[in-house]
């Protein structure tokens, strides 16, 4: 039976950016997706690299800061690797809070200027208080797409439509994994699957299971009126608007527990519509093009599970809820560390799996 050095389970942002990762390290890796590679949390992201000290966690700062530098680099070389464009935009976010007396703080220039769209809130009885953050946004299907086709370019293989049952063991030690259809050998088998980590066999801390979850989001995409009509995220209480250089619009997004129920539901895209309205009147006149519902993988505490498991050769990466693009670049780098045992760049002790043993 061909054996590989190492398997990845799941081929989201996160698996595909630590497959090529390792392959850089000069390890044969294999990509095992139960779907279709890209098409799960990251295809449904809407690509906001959020990373300010004000809205980080303050476990999460340090590694979120870290991706977001490299970023730049990271979509750099799944583009040349790729040949593939990738819309990353770094005009940066506006950031509204509900606020009685209103005002701006800390803008550049008037907001008035910055998104003239933006609907005038003086005098209304709540108001919002705004903040300009220099944050990126990328489009996660242009990243998703871009790093299949960088694996594809490296020779990293390739398994879709199998869905890994089991993580197998030999004399204690991790030798590869079982799926619905077969089976495939290798000495390092990392799990990345998301939403559905907590599915497979021999996941244990302790004798629990990883407590990942499905959270869902729903959100949709329309033609804004005039391209570059927004310009700059928008992040408000009840929406958040994700322009796309194309002249697309992202309206996002809901946060419910489901299960892994990915139904859209009319009335709630709707509401997602109105509240964009009411922020960008002009919205009223857009084209309405699609609207969709992903998983994020959750955990008990909010934070991903990164690193080693009981289990000799078997690693976890997974549970990034809603930072799972932001922090793709990073995750690869410090996961190739821990599976090279190489000293860790970062502190990785507050996303031990080990902590949800007992």
């Amino acid at each position: 039976m061909k054996s590989w050095d190492a398997i990845i389970v799941g081929a989201g942002i996160i698996g595909l950016a630590l497959a090529i990762e390792l392959n850089k390290q000069g390890l044969r890796v294999l990509i095992v997706e139960k779907g279709e590679p890209g098409r799960e949390a990251s295809w449904a992201a809407g690509g906001m690299l959020v990373d300010s000290p004000t809205e980080t966690r303050p476990e999460l700062r340090e590694v979120a800061m870290a991706s977001a530098r490299m970023y730049p680099e990271f979509v750099h070389e799944l583009e040349d690797e790729s040949g593939l464009k990738i819309d990353l935009r770094a005009a940066g976010t506006l950031l509204l809070t509900r606020s009685e007396a209103g005002g701006n703080d800390a803008l550049p220039v008037p907001l008035t200027e910055m998104e003239p769209a933006l609907r005038a809130l003086d005098g209304e009885p709540m108001s919002f208080t705004t903040q300009f953050l220099q944050e990126r946004c990328v489009d996660p299907r242009d990243l998703a797409a871009a790093a299949i086709g960088a694996a594809r370019h490296r020779g990293i293989d390739f398994s879709s439509g199998d869905h890994v049952l089991t993580v197998e063991t030999a004399d204690g030690k991790t030798c590869g994994v079982r799926t619905n259809k077969t089976r495939f050998a290798a000495g390092v088998v990392v799990n990345c699957a998301g939403a559905w980590a907590g599915q497979i066999g021999l996941e244990k801390i302790g004798p629990h299971p990883l407590p990942t979850r499905p959270v869902k989001g729903q959100m949709l995409c329309v033609v804004m009126p005039e391209k570059e009509m927004v310009r700059h995220v928008v992040r408000a209480p009840e929406v958040y608007l994700i322009p796309r250089s194309d002249g697309r619009m992202l309206i996002g997004a809901t946060s419910e527990e489901a299960g892994f129920d990915k139904r859209v539901v009319p009335e709630t895209i709707e509401k997602l519509r109105l509240a964009a309205v009411d922020l960008v009147p002009i919205l009223a006149e857009a084209r309405f093009l699609s609207a969709w519902a992903g998983l994020r993988p959750g955990t008990p505490d909010g934070l991903p599970i990164l690193g080693v498991t009981p289990t000799p050769g078997y690693f976890v990466a997974t549970g990034h809820f809603r930072d799972g693009i932001l922090l793709a670049p990073v995750t690869a780098k410090v996961m190739g560390q821990v599976i090279g045992g190489k000293k860790l760049e970062v502190d990785l002790r507050a996303f031990a799996a080990a902590r949800f043993s007992g």
